[in-house]
């Protein structure tokens, strides 16, 4: 502290523990990877995933049972779509389709959100209910964000696919005219 000491600080990384250096690998496997959470997708889903929690904090506080499970949920499901994208479980269950999932996902949120935070506006005067309705709204922007994101990425997907659809439809037509013409 004060006054400075003549010896240098010790390295912040070296653990002084033996067991601290066995247990950082595990936790850091667990933890998404940090070009991820750089990411448009990894930021969104922090955003999803905190604004949630906040409001559902909110709600806790006030005395609003009824809204309290789609925070929970909501909070839940994103923290479960951002470990899952992280460690990319979407290459790994091919059975699932990710992108519909997280769709509907983002719209059923962004619709709920904004009803009930319209309601915890309108109906209640708790300042707690406010705060919850003004995260509320804020987490409805970043869900239809989201949902707008994806929407647009299923789009240019599909785009894709009906282009070599209709390459390869226009081939089969120019064969087939090629046959008629030869007799």
């Amino acid at each position: 502290m004060w006054p400075p000491s003549s010896e240098p600080d010790p390295d912040p990384e070296s653990p002084r523990d033996p067991r601290a250096s066995a247990a950082a690998p595990v936790l850091r496997a667990l933890l998404p990877a940090r070009a991820f959470l750089c990411s448009t997708k990894g930021r969104l889903l922090l955003a999803e995933s905190g604004l949630s929690f906040i409001t559902f904090i909110c709600y806790v506080v006030s005395s609003a049972s009824a809204f309290l499970t789609v925070p929970l949920l909501e909070f839940l499901l994103a923290l479960y779509f951002l470990f899952a994208d992280a460690m990319q479980l979407n290459d790994k269950w091919q059975g699932l389709c990710w992108p519909m999932m997280d769709f509907l996902r983002c719209v059923t949120a962004a619709l709920i959100y904004f009803v009930i935070s319209i309601t915890a506006v309108a109906k209640y005067s708790d300042g707690s209910y406010k705060a919850a309705g003004v995260f509320g709204f804020f987490a409805t922007i970043v869900f239809a964000v989201d949902f707008y994101l994806i929407f647009n990425d299923v789009a240019k997907f599909l785009k894709q696919g009906d282009s070599a659809d209709d390459t390869t439809a226009h081939r089969t037509e120019d064969n087939s005219n090629s046959d008629s013409d030869s007799d």
